[in-house]
């Protein structure tokens, strides 16, 4: 939850009104503030508003979280295992945070990211899933681990390794077999 000394701060604000349609209204309504009577506020004008200050909402919060403040109130969450776990075998359990794939609203929902493995995953629960991954930004699991490098765990010394009988597989073993393919497919169109 985003302060409401941190959502007025102009400062925090600064290049979002370029972004948000309807910017003014949006940060009243955040804000709680009563809406500037200007008597064309129809019921789609309101839905509009209101789909302003969710975005202006969550990108504020983008910003919130990489504050000391913000990044003390994630890592809580982070410890109290409230992002799940990863499912990947090797990182054994191991906590995940939240992320964007990208800053601008609208590309893609959140994921969550492992420290371990450092991959990123689409969450399993559907409280995840209409979150706009710009509400937690790129940026903000790695500004997590710089600020506090004790929470970020050693990278897993062990992956799966593929084997057939017992024998590890070659990385060019696929790739040979597809060609082989091609070539076996090509000689019996030819006869």
């Amino acid at each position: 939850v985003v302060s409401t000394q941190s959502t007025g701060d102009k400062f925090n604000l600064t290049g979002l009104s370029d972004m948000i349609p309807h910017y003014k209204k949006a940060l009243d309504m955040i804000l709680d503030l009563e809406p500037d009577d200007d008597g064309d506020d129809a019921q789609g004008q309101n839905d509009l508003v209101e789909q302003a200050a969710e975005m202006l909402y969550g990108l504020i919060h983008a910003r919130y979280i990489l504050t000391n403040r913000g990044l003390a109130m994630m890592l809580e969450k982070y410890q109290n295992s409230e992002f799940g776990t990863c499912i990947r075998v090797f990182c054994e359990n191991q906590l995940m945070l939240p992320i964007g794939l990208s800053d601008n609203p609208g590309e893609s929902m959140v994921k969550l990211y492992c420290p371990k493995c450092q991959d990123v995953y689409v969450p399993k629960s559907s409280r995840y899933h209409h979150i706009d991954g710009a509400y937690f930004g790129t940026s903000f699991p790695h500004m997590l681990f710089m600020v506090h490098p004790e929470y970020r765990p050693k990278p897993s010394p062990s992956s799966f390794i593929p084997r057939l009988y017992g024998f590890k597989i070659h990385p060019l073993a696929y790739q040979l077999q597809v060609e082989a393919s091609v070539h076996w497919k090509e000689s019996r169109k030819r006869a």
